[in-house]
C-alpha cells in the first residue's frame, strides 16, 4: 500500500493500480460526503459501495476505480474530515483560540464529527477508521490548540504551566461533547465563550 494526496485529504491506494482517466474533484467530494452520510446512518460497518454510489449519484465501477474496498473508502472519508480550512494564526492567543474552536464547531456540525467520534469511542469503528480519525482530525487539532497555548505562555500572556496547558487543550473541545451527551444544544456563542473560559483558567487576561 502507498499513500497519496488528493483534494486535501490523505487516501490509501494499492500499489500497481493503473492510472485511469482524470477524475472529477466534485465527484470525489460527493463520494466522500456520501460515505460520511452512510457511516453516520449505519456506522462504519454498514458502509457499502452500492449505498455510496447511489447517494453520490454515480456508479459502483467509479468507486472501484478509486478504492480497493469499503475499508479503504471508509478511511478516506474519515480522513477527509481533517481537510477543513485551518484558521490563520494571528498571534493574538485568545482570538486564535476562539477561531480554532469555531472551526471545530463547523466541522462537528457539518461533517458528522459527533457520530464518528462516538463510533471510535464505542469501538464500533474499524482499527483503520479509528487510526485515520485520530491521525487526520484529533491529533492535528490538539496540536494546534496546544501550540496556541504554548505560544501564549512563551509570550507571558498566560501563566499556566505545561501540565495545566495539556489539560486545558482537552477542556477546549470537551464541553461540546458534554452538551451532546446531555442532549443539549450548545449556546450560539460557544466558541468565544469557551475560549474565554479556557484563557482565564490559563491565567490570561480576558478583555
Amino acid at each position: 500500500m502507498q499513500s497519496c494526496l488528493g483534494n486535501g485529504y490523505r487516501r490509501v491506494v494499492t500499489k500497481g493500480r493503473r492510472a485511469g482517466r482524470p477524475r472529477s474533484a466534485d465527484l470525489d467530494e460527493a463520494i466522500l460526503a456520501a460515505a460520511r452520510d452512510v457511516i453516520v446512518a449505519r456506522g462504519p460497518a454498514g458502509l457499502t459501495f452500492a449505498d455510496v454510489a447511489d447517494r453520490a449519484g454515480t456508479t459502483r465501477p467509479a468507486l472501484y476505480r478509486r478504492f480497493a474496498d469499503v475499508d479503504e473508502l471508509a478511511v478516506a472519508a474519515v480522513a477527509s474530515l481533517g481537510a477543513a480550512t485551518v484558521p490563520a494564526v494571528t498571534g493574538d492567543g485568545l482570538a486564535d483560540l476562539a477561531a480554532e474552536l469555531r472551526a471545530f464547531q463547523r466541522g462537528i456540525e457539518t461533517m458528522h464529527g459527533i457520530a464518528l467520534a462516538g463510533a471510535v469511542l464505542a469501538g464500533t469503528a474499524s482499527a483503520e477508521v479509528t487510526a485515520a480519525y485520530r491521525a487526520s482530525v484529533v491529533t492535528p487539532r490538539r496540536s494546534r490548540l496546544r501550540a496556541i497555548l504554548d505560544g501564549a505562555a512563551d509570550e507571558g500572556a498566560i501563566t499556566a504551566d505545561a501540565n495545566e496547558r495539556r489539560q486545558l487543550v482537552t477542556m477546549c473541545t470537551g464541553s461540546w461533547y458534554g452538551y451532546a451527551l446531555a442532549g443539549e444544544r450548545p449556546p450560539r456563542n460557544w466558541a468565544i465563550a469557551t475560549a474565554r473560559l479556557v484563557w482565564a483558567a490559563a491565567g490570561g487576561s480576558v478583555r
